[in-house]
């Protein structure tokens, strides 16, 4: 093949793959009409103190960061609803004299993704989100990976504060996180 020939070859095979790529990224799109969330404070069916305003909190805090939709309370195009449904709070892993060595701090939730306009539902699912912790009053140096980043104690500058409070805001944190994923990849 010529050195022509294979500059032609080479740009068709370049705009191909644009073209493929454009037309993928465009099919994960949030429907065009919705362009505001509304995120009301989430029902807790568990008797944790607290927690529906963390998530709640939590996951308007994400919308807010990703700029996906525009957060409003009323009148918008969209509403997220959800409840907590069960929050496990145990040991999860053991030493060699079979005391707990590592707790965790898990919260399932169910969601809601409404559209007001079309009046029918995005979708709706279950999620849930964890933290570990140990008993020590110091999660910067318990040798737990707290957050599951793969870091531990002084590797994981973001590692620190009260064991149990730090392993509910990782497993909001996930939730969250999990909850934009699922909206943008839904359409």
């Amino acid at each position: 093949m010529s050195l022509k020939g294979l500059n032609i070859y080479l740009s068709m095979m370049i705009a191909f793959l644009f073209n493929c790529c454009a037309f993928y990224s465009m099919s994960g799109s949030i429907p065009p009409h919705i362009k505001s969330i509304s995120i009301p404070l989430i029902e807790n069916e568990t008797a944790e103190f607290g927690i529906a305003e963390e998530i709640t909190d939590g996951i308007q805090k994400k919308f807010n960061d990703e700029g996906i939709l525009k957060l409003i309370d009323k009148n918008a195009d969209s509403i997220l609803k959800g409840s907590i449904k069960k929050i496990t709070d145990g040991p999860y892993t053991y030493n060699k004299q079979e005391s707990v060595s590592e707790y965790r701090f898990k919260v399932d939730v169910y969601f809601e993704w409404y559209d007001n306009r079309n009046e029918k539902t995005l979708f709706k699912g279950s999620f849930s989100g964890w933290g570990a912790y140990g008993l020590g009053g110091d999660i910067s140096n318990d040798g737990i990976d707290n957050d599951g980043d793969g870091k531990i104690d002084s590797d994981d500058d973001n590692e620190f504060g009260e064991p149990r409070e730090y392993a509910s805001k990782v497993a909001i944190q996930k939730i969250s996180e999990d909850i934009i994923n699922d909206i943008m990849t839904t359409w």
